[in-house]
């Protein structure tokens, strides 16, 4: 490159003596140095000032000892003070280029073009100035020095063929363009390049190193006398073997440089874990594009910040994902919960108008005894098979839900045959489950509700679907039954019925009625039987419906305490008058199932004054069915204190004569039922002669119910049954009627006696 080009006439000279006869072959070199207008020094590769002539002792301030050791940065203005050191780079670099990568003294013609700077005198003035450079080997300048300056060189230049720059300083203050705003732009250029964290690269568009800051340097480790080599390709060489990916790196910046005017924005990711953020722009001077500036940024900590973030989001949204699963389904069978179920539910019914939305609503069959029997595992593993039996009966998108307990739903949408999936879920539940190496056979009743023309909302489907599961249970179970109106009609009675016998019982508006029982053998009246009669409405409410819904509402505790407690108080001067004779009271297994039940029993036949050998607690025999402990326990203590117990309507539940000898009972109650087949009293019944005489075998006594003709009441005396009860000789009645009825009773007793009916035996 040519040397700088200065306005005065001597500069020609000098720059070209500089630069070009460095070597000491020209004579008289020491003095052309010295008397030289410019000041000249000569600078080694560290910075170091090695040689000055008088000319830079002038211009600085400074004597010449003060000078030859120093950093020559002392010499520069802030902001200025690291451009010498870019202008020995670019000499070095263009030595290279020019064939002579030893920098022989061939190469001492290699120089740059002026650079601008700010000097700085010794006094802290400062002064515009223009700088010009050259290269060569130290020894050889020395040699030429100490041999014709005088000695004034002798032992300031000292070097052993090393390479140092000479640098020609020019005070260009007294020039007209002096522009103090431009000195202060480039200060604050150069002092905002080197206080940037991005690390700055300028490369030339014939894709030379013009420029770095020391950022970039520090930021990919690049050694200083790399970059002072001029060694481009052993510096890009340096930074590849850093990346993880260099072909791509490579890729880019050839893409770039084949589309000048390109912007580009990438990460770069190092092998040791680093990431860099990489801008590229076009470097412009009078809108030519001139090189490409690129700016580096060291973004791992954001982007480990960055990667740990996604990483927490990722795991709140599968947290989230699984708080929704569990939010919405069943955590035991899978299938959709309650609330997924009247989601989807109430999307169906406010879908298009004409779609056809169907439930079916349903529950296992006597599933209580599935735990009580097996566990509550086996339970679970019933649950599990029902639910997956459910599954595979309807489509993919049709929903089956757990409701919970051994509630299930189904949910059909568009389903064009309801009731034919209907029928397909009982038939499934009909095959065998074997749990634990027990066989057991599912039942299931269910109810389908459907929208039709009227309005319906969701609740109320649900609770028609509800009335018809409940229909198919009354109907005998293991079926499924379709909503139709007068199933809520019947519904809507019961509950009629329950809410009409709540303020009965609140208003005392429960009567007691008797019936006498007379004893086949002595011919009287012995026991009195108090019922529980309602009169509703001027119209008297048949037991048997009144009955259940006292024990499902359980209202049957507070009127079975009223009869026992009115019937000791009513019966208690007929009781007084003979020892023998007892009063009968029916009791729920509801009652029994109260803790206190024989504590309450005692209490009332103590406060009325009667002695509890004069009760008899009539228990239906389904009380026993579950073998609980605690009603066995209620009715032992019972028996103890001389209260007798009586199995009622015996023969139309499920337990076997057999059973009885283990039962707490002192009296077999034979149904009207089994009554009821006696017609002349003829006829050859064993099952009945069975009952009576078994009974007897075990040691307790018998009394049969329903007994309307004269023909059943001989036919049970000559079979030795102990009493009789029954409308031949009176119904229930009222208190104040009750004399009555024991005098009508004990004369048809009488009549009986007086002629009897013959019967097989």
């Amino acid at each position: 490159m040519s040397a700088p080009s200065y306005p005065e006439k001597a500069s020609g000279t000098v720059s070209g003596k500089v630069s070009g006869k460095v070597s000491g072959t020209v004579p008289g070199y020491g003095d052309l140095v010295e008397s030289s207008p410019d000041a000249l020094l000569v600078v080694a590769e560290d910075g170091t000032i090695r040689m000055v002539n008088a000319a830079a002792e002038r211009m600085f301030g400074y004597a010449r000892a003060e000078l030859v050791g120093s950093d020559h940065r002392i010499l520069l203005a802030e902001g200025y003070r690291n451009g010498l050191q870019r202008l020995f780079f670019n000499l070095r670099r263009d030595a290279h280029l020019h064939g002579a990568p030893d920098v022989d003294a061939d190469a001492a013609d290699a120089d740059t073009a002026p650079v601008e700077a700010y000097g700085l005198r010794r006094d802290g003035t400062e002064f515009q100035a223009e700088v010009a450079g050259s290269i060569f080997i130290t020894g050889t300048v020395n040699a030429a020095v100490t041999g014709t300056a005088t000695g004034e060189g002798t032992g300031h230049g000292t070097g052993h063929g090393t390479v140092s720059m000479i640098a020609a300083v020019r005070d260009t203050s007294h020039r007209p363009e002096n522009d103090d705003s431009l000195r202060e732009a480039m200060s604050l250029l150069s002092a905002t390049l080197e206080s940037t964290a991005d690390g700055i690269l300028v490369v030339s568009s014939a894709g030379e190193i013009a420029g770095v800051n020391n950022q970039f340097l520090t930021m990919w480790g690049i050694p200083r006398e790399m970059l002072a080599t001029g060694d481009d390709e052993a510096v890009m060489g340096f930074v590849l073997d850093q990346l993880r990916d260099p072909a791509k790196f490579v890729e880019k910046v050839e893409a770039l440089y084949a589309d000048p005017a390109a912007e580009s924005h990438d990460n770069l990711e190092f092998r040791d874990g680093r990431t860099f953020e990489r801008y590229s722009r076009p470097q412009k001077v009078a809108d030519q594009v001139v090189g490409r500036v690129w700016s580096f940024r060291d973004v791992t900590a954001a982007k480990v910040a960055q990667d740990r973030i996604t990483r927490a989001m990722a795991d709140l949204a599968e947290q989230s994902a699984q708080l929704t699963a569990l939010a919405f389904r069943d955590g035991l069978t899978g299938l959709s919960n309650r609330q997924l179920f009247n989601d989807r539910l109430a999307s169906a019914l406010a879908g298009p108008r004409g779609t056809a939305v169907d439930v079916l609503l349903l529950d296992l069959d006597d599933f209580k005894e599935v735990n009580d029997i097996l566990g509550h595992h086996a339970g679970d593993q019933m649950l599990i098979e029902v639910g997956r039996r459910l599954r595979a009966c309807v489509r993919p998108n049709d929903v089956v839900a757990r409701l919970g307990g051994d509630e299930f739903v189904v949910l059909l949408v568009n389903s064009p045959e309801p009731e034919t999936v209907a029928a397909r879920i009982v038939d499934s539940l009909r095959v065998p489950v074997w749990i634990d190496g027990t066989m057991l056979r599912p039942s299931l009743s269910l109810g389908v509700a459907s929208i039709n023309g009227d309005a319906v909302d969701a609740s109320e489907l649900l609770r028609r679907a509800d009335v018809a599961m409940y229909a198919a249970k009354s109907a005998g179970k293991n079926r499924y039954m379709r909503f139709r109106p007068e199933m809520m009609k019947t519904l809507v009675d019961r509950n009629d019925l329950e809410a009409g016998l709540r303020l009965a019982v609140d208003n005392g508006q429960i009567a007691v009625h008797y019936q006498p029982i007379v004893s086949a053998v002595r011919g009287t009246v012995t026991k009195v039987e108090a019922l529980a009669r309602w009169v509703r409405d001027g119209v008297l409410v048949p037991p048997q419906h009144f009955i259940p819904a006292a024990e499902r509402s359980g209202l049957i505790v507070e009127i079975g305490t009223e009869v026992l407690l009115r019937g000791c108080t009513e019966l208690k001067p007929w009781l007084l008058e003979d020892a023998s004779r007892s009063l009968a009271v029916n009791v729920s297994g509801v009652q029994l199932q109260h803790g206190d039940f024989a504590e309450l029993v005692l209490a009332v036949t103590e406060s009325c004054g009667v002695d509890p050998r004069q009760l008899v607690l009539e228990v239906t025999e389904s009380v026993f069915f579950d073998d609980d402990c605690h009603v066995i326990q209620q009715l032992t203590s019972l028996r103890t204190a001389g209260v007798l117990v009586a199995l009622d309507d015996f023969g139309t539940g499920f337990s076997s004569l057999g059973r009885l000898q283990g039962l707490p009972v002192d009296t077999l109650k034979i149904d009207q039922s089994f009554v009821a087949m006696i017609n002349t009293g003829t006829e050859q019944l064993p099952i009945l002669n069975a009952m009576v005489g078994m009974a007897h075998g075990l040691g307790l006594t018998v009394t049969a119910e329903g007994v309307e003709t004269a023909a059943q009441a001989g036919y049970l005396m000559n079979l030795d049954c102990d009493s009789l009860q029954g409308f031949l000789f009176s119904g229930p009645q009222p208190e104040t009627a009750l004399q009555p009825a024991l005098d009508r009773a004990a004369r048809a007793i009488a009549a009986l006696r007086g002629d009897r009916v013959p019967g097989n035996r």
